[in-house]
């Protein structure tokens, strides 16, 4: 039997820009080595290096519709890893490194046409079950930095209590392991990404309301059952605290939560809020925070609220 020539870029590229994502998985494969060697030529040999590629091939699940020479797509991975690898030795401040999932963000009035959605869909879908694969202290960090709206390193350090070099070091274990996960999931069917968004996005809207209310109704009262504790900043050292009471207590003093954004993985979920104060209040709580969910078979076990910004940060320094 004659064997059967692999498939060439250009029908690699043209299938995966129809949405083929195990196409794209090997193209990503076949060109590894040099998106390596370009970043590593401007960036040395070291983590900075590998985290550029990393970003690149995420990138590339973005754009693959921008490649024009479907012939030409290997060229066209170097330029993104180069661009990459300029904008790492340029930046001045830290900002997300996974360029290009703003689909992930979709807001109604920007929605593709039908076919394109299709597309991203398959590609988000793809990515997030990709995250899922990941231990739960890489999945947070992956989370809060390329997802949510505590992004800074040091954000992410306070959010997790852990020192800045331990989130780097997270975050470079968890990009690698993406890429593997990626690459060998490509041709796999993918559980639907924004049903656990949904979902935690109208359990989030259920609480505010019903705490507001002043009462939990059951299928909220569930969601918090009595092992559920507050861990983090808001909590006393050596005690065990419910966060419902916390809730009831915050909405006593006249504060107001507003949902602003959710992000949600099958064991972790963050609930972004704008904060309003009461006028006239004498320690007012900041302008904005969130909610870490740590759950485990829907239930949430642990609850951390963190206030992302310097403002409060420079306040916990002053012992406020």
């Amino acid at each position: 039997m004659v064997p059967l020539d692999p498939p060439t870029d250009e029908e690699l590229t043209r299938r995966a820009q129809a949405g083929e994502t195990g196409s794209l998985g090997l193209l990503l494969a076949r060109h590894q080595a040099p998106m390596r060697a370009v970043a590593m030529s401007l960036l040395g040999h070291g983590p900075d290096a590998e985290d550029a590629v990393q970003d690149a091939a995420l990138t590339a699940l973005r754009r693959i519709g921008d490649v024009r020479d479907p012939a030409a797509v290997g060229a066209w991975l170097r330029a993104v890893v180069r661009n990459t690898s300029r904008m790492r030795l340029r930046a001045t401040r830290e900002t997300p490194g996974l360029d290009g999932l703003d689909f992930l963000h979709l807001r109604a009035h920007d929605a593709p046409p039908p076919d394109q959605l299709i597309e991203q869909h398959a590609m988000r879908d793809w990515i997030w079950d990709a995250v899922e694969e990941l231990p739960q202290q890489l999945r947070l960090v992956l989370m809060l930095r390329h997802f949510s709206g505590i992004t800074s390193y040091q954000e992410i350090a306070d959010a997790c209590e852990v020192p800045v070099g331990t989130v780097r070091s997270r975050l470079s274990q968890a990009r690698a392991k993406m890429a593997q996960v990626l690459l060998s999931t490509a041709s796999q069917a993918h559980d639907d990404a924004s049903a656990l968004t949904e979902e935690s996005r109208h359990e989030a809207v259920a609480t505010l309301q019903a705490s507001e209310r002043g009462s939990l109704p059951r299928e909220i009262s569930e969601l918090w059952p009595q092992e559920t504790k507050l861990v983090g900043i808001l909590n006393r050292p050596g005690e065990r605290i419910h966060p419902v009471p916390v809730m009831r207590q915050t909405l006593e003093a006249g504060v107001r939560q507003r949902l602003r954004h959710v992000v949600a993985s099958r064991d972790i979920s963050i609930w972004e809020m704008d904060v309003t104060n009461p006028v006239g209040a004498v320690d007012p709580c900041p302008s904005n925070l969130a909610w870490l969910m740590f759950r485990r078979e829907g239930r949430v076990q642990r609850l951390r609220v963190v206030f992302p910004g310097p403002q409060w940060r420079a306040s916990l320094q002053e012992g406020g």
